[in-house]
């Protein structure tokens, strides 16, 4: 479980990924909202990580 974290790490380590201009959202460059889009996802992915040790005791 704890390889989830890995994927914001990979997501936004990868600049070229999401280093362009388009496609954009509401007036927004995909630069910016590729990055804000993965602070909810985070959060997710901790919460998960979290919820799946506490249930199996790991502290």
């Amino acid at each position: 479980m704890w390889l989830l974290l890995l994927l914001p790490f990979l997501g936004l380590l990868w600049i070229p990924f999401y280093n362009q201009e388009l496609p954009s959202l509401f007036g927004f460059p995909f630069f910016y909202w590729y990055q804000f889009l993965w602070v909810p996802v985070t959060s997710l992915l901790i919460w998960i990580v979290y919820r799946t040790d506490a249930r199996k005791g790991v502290q």
